[in-house]
């Protein structure tokens, strides 16, 4: 049954009918500065959620200056390591209480299933923050033994300063929690510009910021279109460092934008187009779910989708039709009703790119084995809603299998043996995540270190955690989220030599 807007949390339709959302500035609500606002809408109905201020680069130049004086001024960057612990753990706590309300907010913005929203989202949200509410105390410096007489040597690992966080669309909340977190352990001060598709979960999360303590300027929120917002932010000369998330092509804008100001520091988790490699020596049983799962998991709008498919000849038929078979058993409808496992996508901008792939595959010479086009049914003609689609008897030179579709297409491609699948896997611009199944433990070990990709997974596709870097190769991008890694990206180290003789 799907969730009527009465039956959502009464504090979600608070939310939503509480005016224009505006931008969180120095600690303040305030409008955009020209004024003017946009519609976000409900991708399973095409209708308007809430208006939102249009942020442009004069927004910027307010937050960036807000969050230069809480860095520059303190309190964040002078705060006790303990502090900053605390204040951290008490948003995640805050989170956490409020996380039906945001998992809502997710599914109505975004579109995915509730359940997912619920359990993965939110869930792997409270997580990250509470991770990284652990580190403030535990970023430290060394002693280093110099070969230089009467002298003490040392370094220190300090803060960045204003960091710019660009987020994208399919994972809102947390994409936000995976640069928010390490940025505020590290001691960092924050412009987040989240996704024009998907704004509401952050502004809300720059509430809880407040409501949890976090100090005027240190966290703002400043909505907004790319071209606008997020390209001021990223040439902005007062911004220290630039974390986004999102396509190769603005990625390679960003670090244009970067080394044009101030060669500000950049890192980038971008497109991916991951190879999910099933050996005939696999558990069938379970590869078969795990290549399934990789691709149609939040409606294939995943950068380490398993969107390429690579199984070995003899079980090929076998793993094709099986994924087509899933694919035809899936219930597409609106992420607010329990029964739905693929919902739709973002936006009619998302549509029109997937089904022109969807319509590309058979003329490269792909076949159709389910899906193919826009999904049938009562209430889908309103949303933005595609079928799950398998594209059989695919090349790996094929466009719809060297190009990120982004969407719930598979192409599903026949190989012969190790070395050609590691040819194949590699011969790709990207290098984000792989898979790998099969009882060979040797093998796996071989493929996962040939395989370049920033994580490979061995018979399991796509679990993440806080503590193990993430981030990938080529196209790709660079730097690594999660972990300790995470805390080098929103921190600098300096050396420091003592002269301990005289004169």
């Amino acid at each position: 049954m799907v969730m009527t807007a009465r039956e959502l949390d009464p504090r979600v339709q608070a939310f939503l009918a509480d005016g224009p959302k505006r931008l969180l500035i120095d600690g303040a609500w305030v409008e955009a500065a020209s004024g003017r606002t946009f519609a976000t809408l409900d991708p399973a109905t095409g209708e308007r959620l809430a208006e939102v201020a249009e942020g442009d680069a004069t927004d910027i130049d307010r937050a960036v200056k807000a969050a230069r004086r809480a860095f520059d001024e303190g309190p964040w960057s002078t705060m006790t390591p303990a502090e900053r612990s605390r204040l951290i753990w008490r948003l995640a706590d805050l989170i956490e209480e409020r996380s039906e309300v945001l998992a809502q907010l997710e599914t109505l913005d975004n579109g995915k299933p509730l359940a997912v929203a619920r359990r993965d989202d939110l869930g792997g949200t409270v997580d990250y923050f509470r991770y990284y509410a652990g580190w403030p105390t535990k970023v430290e410096g060394a002693t280093v033994p110099v070969s230089v007489a009467n002298t003490f040597a040392y370094t220190l690992r300090q803060p960045v300063g204003v960091c710019g966080q660009i987020i994208p669309w399919n994972y809102p909340l947390m994409m936000a929690a995976w640069k928010v977190a390490p940025a505020l352990a590290a001691g960092c001060t924050i412009v987040l510009k989240p996704a024009e598709q998907t704004p509401l979960s952050a502004l809300l999360l720059g509430e809880l910021c407040l409501e949890a303590g976090i100090p005027a300027g240190v966290v703002n929120v400043v909505t907004g279109y790319g071209e606008t917002a997020g390209a001021a932010l990223a040439a902005h000369p007062a911004v220290d460092k630039i974390a986004f998330t999102g396509s190769t092509e603005v990625g390679r804008l960003i670090l244009r934008a970067a080394s044009q100001s101030n060669l500000k520091k950049v890192s980038l988790e971008l497109g991916g187009k991951s190879p999910n490699i099933v050996f005939a020596d696999a558990d069938l049983s379970q590869a078969r779910e795990g290549a399934a799962g990789g691709i149609f998991y939040n409606m294939g709008q995943d950068c380490t989708a398993g969107s390429r498919v690579f199984v070995e000849g003899s079980i090929y038929d076998d793993v094709a039709q099986f994924i087509a078979d899933h694919a035809k058993g899936l219930t597409v409808g609106s992420g607010l009703d329990a029964a739905t496992d693929i919902g739709p996508l973002v936006s009619q901008e998302q549509v029109d790119r997937v089904l022109g792939y969807m319509q590309l595959g058979p003329t490269e010479g792909a076949r159709v084995l389910s899906g193919g086009g826009r999904a049938q049914g009562a209430g889908l003609d309103r949303g933005f809603f595609v079928q799950p689609t398998v594209l059989a008897d695919a090349r790996n030179d094929m466009r719809v299998a060297q190009e990120e579709i982004f969407g719930p297409v598979v192409t599903v491609i026949p190989f012969r043996d190790v070395e050609d699948v590691i040819r194949q896997g590699n011969d790709i611009a990207y290098g984000l995540g792989a898979g790998v199944w099969t009882r060979d433990l040797a093998k796996a070990h071989r493929v996962a270190a040939a395989i370049r990709a920033g994580t490979v997974w061995v018979n399991t596709y796509g679990p993440t955690d806080p503590a193990l870097p993430f981030g990938g190769f080529k196209a790709s991008g660079h730097g690594r989220e999660m972990g300790f890694e995470a805390i080098h990206l929103y921190t600098e180290v300096k050396s420091v030599w003592v002269n301990l003789g005289e004169g």
